[in-house]
């Protein structure tokens, strides 16, 4: 028996009470017999139906095979009979040769339609001109929109019939240069009637309507090629210049005829140093019928574009604009043909671009032109001279020349490296003659390139002349700097050989004033950059630089490469948060801010060595020790007269070129130079009597005094508070010594009472009292907490726990003590 027989049975039949069910079992079994009985039944029969089909469609397929082929040969045996050839191939390619011509017969038949159309057109058109003028315009824009309809056609065939696209296109201009001539005669004849361009202020009234009429004509004329140019703004570009209207091209004819009466040949008004003549008439022409303009046409233009696409471009819907744009390309031409006769002449070239851009400032500020739209900077005729005439690089490099040659004019002036102690506020840092006027150089470099509309051109005047002018006047200074350190050392004093009267331009107040000729300038230089930075018109360049390189496909080639920008103008250029943070100075303003703060860091080392070199007599007294109460403190002492006339002197002159926050940096340098020097070198390695720190007390007042004289509030008090305490310290008075002060002295001194070394310390005593000289040892000697409150009872705050101990161990009348 099968397996699975068994295994089913096993699953079935598990136990006794099992055969119970053994009926229903069977009955089960039966019934899924059957049903699968049923099933296979019926997938015979769904087989052989299906082999029955296949069958009929194979023969189906066989008899319309045979029949195609008997079809095939049917007309291979015709094509034979009509080609005359002999196989079957020959005569299917004699076919398609006769398929082709049949194909070229019909498109010549249908450019002979078309080519008759076109001069029926033509015919019909001709015909009525003079007779209807609706009747004349009707037929030339039938060919006009069968021109317009051929361009796209020929585009999307790949160019396959130029000539009868040439042929129509030429015709409908014909056409069209007939008709414009027709009513352009019409329209002269009108203005003959009203005696122009005599200067009126409107059309007579009994010329009304002729007027109307033939300006309404041409206007219908050019309107289909304006709504042309207009839905074609995606193939041209946005800054393309609108065409003039005709009727303002026939008004122009007798002003221009004027115009190149009085500019052209030799006549005394046609010069080529005085490009201002022929500007300022044309300027004089617009003022002068822009009355006329908007009171006999301003309503013709309105009635005829109103409502229309047309009517958002102001060169067609304002009578005064479309007066300007048709006054355009007369002194366009002017432009190309003084231009060329000019452009080897750098001052006349010059001379001529700056007055063009004022034309242009003055139309833009009188009329406010803005020929494409109100959102939309005319580019001017300035644009049309230097890029679209392409003299731009021309007038670049003369610009640029003539600046480096004013620039080498004020360095060679030999008084150009002298401190100007007049062009700036007496509490300022004082530049150098040199630095103010390569700022003025500067400023008057952005005034002259201010006006231009091109981006790429103001970037390349900022770029190739004011910060190449920036960066050679800081190569001067950095150079200035590097010979004054290497004419100062000792290194260089040794092998170069400098002599005594290079020295002395080298030292004291010579030294100094050269030192503070490069501070100055590169402060006054980096304080004119950030100013600028935060300028209106240096901020919207910044800005337009900032976009044009986040978007690359508007950033052109002309504006030179990505990293070129960023060495120039500022490292972050291109980057997200670079147009928030940046400036365009921001590199060249931190290479002087480098140079600043370097050079001032140099005036402080001149300084402190200078001052430590005045000390040091001073530091060589040794008797300290030994000095008489009866002198001490009543004069002082004489080994520092050195250190105080350097101090006038030095503080004297930086009071005067220094301003006030850098003269504060650096006396507080100088403070805390005298003070080390002074601890270090005197307080904390001689010892003192009483007496001798009474002197040393009023030796320290003497600099404090000296030093604060030139500062407007006590700095160097302020600075020097280590000092001044540590003084304190030492002079503190022994056991029935009383400290007198007088009347006047400054609060420096102080008054000491008559304290009992003896008395009995204790913490939780809060009076402050006068300390004498032992209490105060035993309580600095004593731990930390009892110090730094010995040293708050005092008002000796700046002090620490072992600088005290220090100061106190030079006393010697405490010295045995603590040895």
């Amino acid at each position: 028996m099968d397996a699975r027989v068994l295994d089913w049975i096993d699953d079935k039949i598990a136990t006794a009470s099992d055969f119970q069910d053994l009926d229903t079992l069977l009955d089960s079994v039966k019934t899924q017999q059957d049903l699968l009985k049923q099933q296979l039944a019926d997938a015979r029969r769904e087989y052989e139906n299906g082999e029955r089909g296949a069958e009929e469609h194979a023969t189906l397929l066989r008899k319309k095979a045979h029949a195609f082929q008997k079809e095939q040969a049917n007309i291979d045996i015709r094509l034979l009979v009509v080609t005359q050839s002999e196989t079957s191939d020959e005569a299917a390619e004699k076919f398609q040769e006769s398929t082709n011509r049949l194909g070229k017969l019909e498109v010549a038949a249908g450019y002979v339609e078309l080519l008759g159309e076109v001069d029926k057109l033509s015919s019909e058109c001709v015909t009525q001109l003079g007779k209807s003028d609706e009747a004349a315009l009707e037929p030339y824009r039938k060919l006009q929109k069968l021109t317009f309809a051929l361009q796209p056609l020929h585009q999307s065939a790949e160019g396959a019939a130029p000539h009868l696209l040439d042929h129509v296109s030429g015709a409908a201009q014909k056409l069209r240069t007939a008709i414009q001539q027709h009513f352009s005669d019409d329209l002269e004849k009108t203005m003959k009637k009203m005696q122009w361009p005599k200067a009126t202020s409107m059309v007579p009234m009994a010329l009304q309507n002729e007027w109307e009429k033939n300006v309404h004509r041409l206007l219908d004329l050019q309107r289909p090629d304006l709504e042309a140019r207009e839905a074609n703004v995606m193939s041209r570009s946005s800054q393309e210049e609108p065409p003039v209207l005709l009727p303002l091209e026939v008004l122009m004819r007798p002003l221009e005829q004027r115009f190149t009466y009085h500019f052209s040949g030799n006549r005394q008004t046609n010069r080529l140093d005085k490009p201002e003549y022929f500007l300022s008439h044309a300027a004089d022409l617009i003022l002068q019928y822009s009355d006329f303009v908007e009171n006999a046409l301003q309503g013709l233009l309105s009635q005829h574009f109103r409502g229309t696409d047309l009517a958002m471009t102001p060169a067609y819907m304002d009578a005064t604009c479309a007066l300007i744009t048709a006054t355009l390309p007369m002194l366009q031409r002017k432009l190309a043909s003084i231009a060329q006769q000019v452009a080897a002449q750098p001052n006349l070239i010059s001379h001529l671009v700056h007055e063009v851009m004022a034309f242009d400032t003055n139309i833009q500020e009188t009329y406010g032109y803005a020929p494409i739209s109100p959102s939309m900077t005319w580019r001017g005729l300035a644009y049309y001279l230097l890029d679209t005439l392409g003299y731009s690089k021309q007038w670049l490099h003369v610009e640029r020349e003539f600046a480096l040659s004013r620039y080498r004019a004020i360095i060679d002036d030999p008084k150009a490296g002298e401190l100007d102690y007049d062009s700036v506020a007496a509490d300022a840092t004082k530049p150098t003659k040199a630095a103010i006027r390569v700022n003025d150089l500067l400023e008057t470099i952005t005034d002259r390139y201010k006006p231009l509309v091109s981006f790429s051109q103001k970037l390349k005047f900022l770029i190739d002349i004011q910060i190449a002018i920036f960066d050679q006047f800081h190569v001067r200074l950095h150079s200035s700097l590097e010979a004054y350190l290497t004419m100062t050392s000792t290194l260089a004093r040794t092998v170069h050989g400098v002599s005594r009267e290079e020295q002395s331009e080298l030292q004291g107040i010579k030294g100094l004033d050269r030192l503070c000729r490069v501070f100055g300038s590169a402060e006054y230089l980096e304080r004119a950059m950030r100013d600028w930075s935060d300028d209106v018109f240096f901020l919207e360049l910044w800005q337009e630089l900032q976009d044009r390189v986040n978007n690359r496909d508007s950033f052109s080639s002309k504006l030179g490469s990505l990293q070129e920008l960023q060495r120039q103008t500022y490292g972050a250029v291109g980057n997200e948060d670079g147009g928030v943070q940046g400036a365009l100075f921001d590199e060249t303003a931190e290479a002087y801010r480098r140079l600043r703060v370097r050079s001032e860091g140099i005036i402080v080392e001149t300084f402190a060595y200078n001052v430590r070199e005045a000390l040091r007599s001073y530091t060589r007294i040794t008797s300290w020790a030994s000095l008489s109460s009866s002198t001490a403190g009543g004069a002082v002492s004489a080994e520092l007269d050195p250190l105080l006339r350097v101090l006038a002197d030095y503080f004297g002159f930086l009071s005067r070129a220094l301003g006030k926050v850098p003269m504060r940096r650096v006396t507080r340098q100088l403070c805390f130079a005298i003070q080390t020097s002074i601890w270090d070198s005197i307080l904390l390695r001689q010892t003192f009597s009483a007496a001798g720190a009474t002197q040393l007390t009023a030796d320290v007042t003497a600099i404090i005094s000296a030093i604060d004289q030139y500062s407007d509030h006590p700095l160097a008090q302020r600075v020097m508070v280590r000092l001044i305490d540590g003084a304190r310290l030492l002079g503190l008075p022994i056991r029935g010594e009383i400290a007198v002060v007088q009347d006047g002295a400054d609060d420096e001194a102080a008054a000491w009472d008559e304290v009992d070394d003896d008395d009995e310390y204790t913490m939780e005593n809060e009076t402050p009292k006068q300390m004498g000289l032992f209490e105060a040892e035993r309580l600095v000697f004593m731990d930390n907490e009892s110090a730094r409150h010995a040293l708050e009872r005092l008002g000796l705050e700046n002090l620490s726990e072992a600088d005290a101990r220090s100061v106190l161990e030079r006393r010697v009348e405490l010295a045995s003590s603590l040895y």
